[in-house]
């Protein structure tokens, strides 16, 4: 049960709010990103209720270890397997739910340098959530992104 309806509208509130202000949800996040990857990884979220029939859609922000070039990512994730590459904005072509509904591959679109600070991508992706874990998406796309040296910790698990 919602508190407010969620037709038409986005809830910024997943599970139960805990005693830091997070959600219960926005902390799994933290913690599985930790407990798969790396706990020295900065992390913060913010989960929202969104109404769709189902998917996981995710609003990512890499810090690399040098600096990248956006075609060389592009490349990259268009190659690797279990991905698809929706990355065309000036023809509003990105990830969406529906995309992803009912297929393995994760979406991944929206790819573009952080205008805030240096060697930093946001990459916006998708996937249906009944057919990929929750962490699965990032931690398949840190593997990959980790293999070409952008990203890196010796510590990392492939996924």
């Amino acid at each position: 049960t919602y508190h407010y309806r969620i037709d038409k509208n986005c809830i910024p509130h997943c599970d139960v709010f805990t005693d830091n202000g997070y959600t219960k949800e926005e902390m799994k996040l933290v913690n599985e990103t930790h407990k798969i990857l790396d706990p020295a990884i900065k992390l913060t979220a913010t989960a929202v209720r969104v109404p769709v029939m189902g998917g996981h859609s995710e609003a990512v922000n890499i810090e690399m270890k040098k600096d990248f070039d956006l075609m060389d990512i592009r490349k990259t994730l268009a190659a690797t397997d279990g991905v698809t590459l929706q990355d065309n904005p000036d023809l509003n072509i990105y990830p969406m739910p529906f995309y992803s509904h009912g297929k393995d591959d994760v979406f991944v679109g929206r790819i573009r340098k952080d205008e805030s600070q240096e060697k930093t991508l946001n990459l916006w992706i998708v996937a249906d959530n009944l057919r990929k874990g929750a962490a699965t998406n990032a931690i398949q796309i840190v593997s990959y992104l980790n293999g070409k040296s952008w990203i890196g910790n010796k510590n990392l698990h492939k996924a």
